[in-house]
């Protein structure tokens, strides 16, 4: 028995120790392979220095290896030299100069993901999905998407123009914006619709959007809510840890929000449910569209999975990755794809998107077209507000006509339908 148990840890010790040198020896051809092809660019970095027609900068050819490095990653990741670092800080204050479209890198195109409402891009009728191919008559394929901030950001009340390229439209056309400050509201609108169901539209997910959230959500319940339509449509995303926070209201505490997935094992991470101000037991639905992204999808994946809510609209976009950036020595820094995010059922988010428990599909166009007039509606409720909380939801109906917006009443169909089933069980016990 000794000798078999000797022979045993014998064969064992070996194995483990032919397991550690396969995995030295990989890492090892990995290291020298990486070592020859930086042999190669320093090669070709001494070349570009001796040979070029002009004497080039250090500086320049160095940021721009670096640029064309992280370029061949993914469309996220990119090189951020000094100032383009501080244009992405200015991006989390929810202020500044610009055009107000949040866009992305898809099929090698720059991409609309969603026009921010109020701005110049979305009162010009920009939609989810236009690819800008120029700008200011520049063609754009080659260009970060932070280099296409820096270009339609500006001083207010100068001029860009962009030529877009849209789905159905007979070729390219040019739309002229104005600059203008602008100025993020996480909350756009929120009222009761209808038989006391309440909605809230979210613009972004920033710092403050969980107390606007709970201040609107709080309104609604004094005004009688009973149920909840949150209209995602058109919103870009924003910071993680404020998806969490919003799908907090929603489920139980201590629930998985979302997780991230890494090469590295400090990249994976579980985002779970806390203990904040809880609507855990009104109907809800969630309205996204091909304009719905980042935190978006979280709130929408998340509340899809634990079957909180029925996910109305069309796919969301598709943008499941998270972004780290890592600051370097002078000032710069890389914008670097480390993780994934999941669903708590471990659903992924990247390049596939959310679908909708239920589609309702819209032609191009009338989703915008019924917003604004969907927003004029609701700048009444604001005029009206004080006498919105007294009046019955019948009578708040005649002020609410978002029956243009055809997802919105299906939304409120399903609500309905919701509500009556809720019921049954109750109507059936007292009748015994």
């Amino acid at each position: 028995m000794r000798k078999r148990i000797v022979v045993i840890s014998v064969v064992v010790a070996i194995s483990l120790g032919f397991s550690f040198l396969v995995f030295s020896e990989n890492e090892r051809k990995k290291k020298n392979e990486l070592y020859q092809q930086l042999e190669l660019f320093s090669d070709a970095l001494s070349l570009v220095n001796e040979e070029y027609v002009d004497a080039p900068k250090s500086q320049d050819l160095i940021y721009g290896a670096l640029k064309g490095m992280l370029a061949s990653l993914d469309p996220y990741s990119e090189f951020l030299d000094p100032e383009n670092r501080k244009e992405l800080e200015t991006d989390t204050e929810g202020k500044f100069g610009g055009v107000g479209i949040e866009i992305a890198i898809r099929d090698e195109l720059l991409t609309v993901i969603s026009p921010i409402e109020d701005t110049p891009a979305w009162k010009a009728g920009i939609k989810p999905g236009d690819k800008i191919v120029k700008i200011d008559g520049e063609l754009t394929r080659n260009l970060t998407v932070s280099d296409a901030v820096k270009k339609l950001r500006g001083k207010p009340g100068t001029e860009v123009t962009i030529t877009i390229l849209r789905e159905g439209a007979q070729g390219l056309f040019e739309v002229k914006l104005v600059r203008d400050v602008i100025k993020i509201r996480n909350v756009k609108n929120a009222g009761i619709l209808e038989e006391k169901i309440g909605y809230v539209r979210l613009v972004e997910f920033r710092k403050d959007t969980p107390a606007d959230l709970d201040a609107a959500l709080l309104s609604l319940k004094k005004s009688g809510m009973d149920s909840l339509i949150l209209d995602l449509r058109n919103n870009p995303g924003g910071l993680l840890e404020v998806a969490v926070r919003v799908t907090d209201r929603f489920i139980p505490e201590g629930k998985v929000v979302v997780s991230t997935k890494g090469r590295i094992p400090t990249q994976n991470m579980e985002f779970k449910s806390g203990n904040g101000a809880k609507y855990l037991d009104i109907p809800m639905a969630v309205l996204v569209n091909e304009g719905s992204a980042s935190a978006s999808e979280i709130v929408a994946g998340a509340l899809q999975d634990y079957k909180r809510a029925v996910i109305v609209g069309m796919k969301t976009f598709g943008k499941g990755s998270v972004q780290s950036v890592l600051p370097l020595s002078d000032g710069s820094a890389l914008k670097l794809t480390t993780s994934k995010y999941f669903t708590p059922l471990g659903r992924t988010i990247h390049n596939q998107g959310v679908i909708p428990d239920i589609v309702v599909d819209v032609e191009r166009g009338a989703l915008l077209e019924g917003e604004q007039d969907l927003e004029k509606i609701f700048s009444v409720l604001k005029d009206k507000a004080s006498s919105v909380v007294k009046e019955s939801p019948q009578k708040e109906e005649t002020v609410f006509d978002y029956k243009k917006d055809i997802q919105i009443v299906r939304a409120v169909d399903i609500i309905k339908g919701i509500k009556v089933y809720k019921e049954i069980p109750a109507q059936e016990v007292q009748k015994k």
